[in-house]
């Protein structure tokens, strides 16, 4: 088995270009989920779900690419889906460490579901399927602000006051 030319670049089973598209275009998905965080001041922002969408796509494509040589270069069975399980299982490792009691409430529980689905998104788009992560991403935006209006209307329709402090709904939003 070949691990690389003179230069120390190995041949992949996906074109370099699409590899680096892929990996863009997750970078620009988790961007969108991660500056809608950002602007309601979560504590998961633009930059974090930037770098998890990215790692996830880097750490499927590489599984991928493992699979592809290991089982062209051997004729053995590799398994790439425990690689996306432990993609899965260390972004919701990141996404349980967002999640925190504070008194009687629960805080972070948004933040670390978006990181999660920033993962998901991730994983999608290194598989290829930019139509779906990108439909999810948008969907995930759509639901994050249209919620939060509908929930800051019912709050001041009953008179509470917003100060930014949600103890009995969870996160700190604005």
């Amino acid at each position: 088995m070949e691990v690389g030319n003179s230069w120390g670049l190995v041949e992949t089973y996906l074109p370099t270009h699409i590899i680096l598209i892929r990996l863009a275009i997750a970078a620009v998905l988790g961007g969108i989920i991660g500056f809608e965080r950002e602007i309601n001041t979560a504590e998961a922002g633009l930059r974090t779900h930037i770098l998890i969408a990215v790692a996830a796509a880097l750490f499927t494509i590489l599984a991928f690419e493992i699979f592809h040589t290991i089982g062209d270069a051997t004729g053995s069975q590799a398994d790439p889906i425990r690689a996306v399980e432990a993609v899965t299982a260390g972004i919701a490792f990141l996404g349980a460490g967002a999640i925190f009691r504070d008194g009687g409430g629960v805080q972070g529980l948004t933040t670390g579901a978006g990181m999660w689905l920033a993962g998901a998104v991730g994983l999608a788009t290194a598989l290829g399927h930019y139509v779906v992560a990108a439909a999810t991403a948008l969907l995930a935006v759509l639901v994050l602000a249209s919620l939060r209006a509908f929930a800051h209307r019912r709050l001041h329709r009953k008179g509470h006051a917003d100060d930014g402090s949600h103890a009995s709904r969870g996160e700190k939003q604005v």
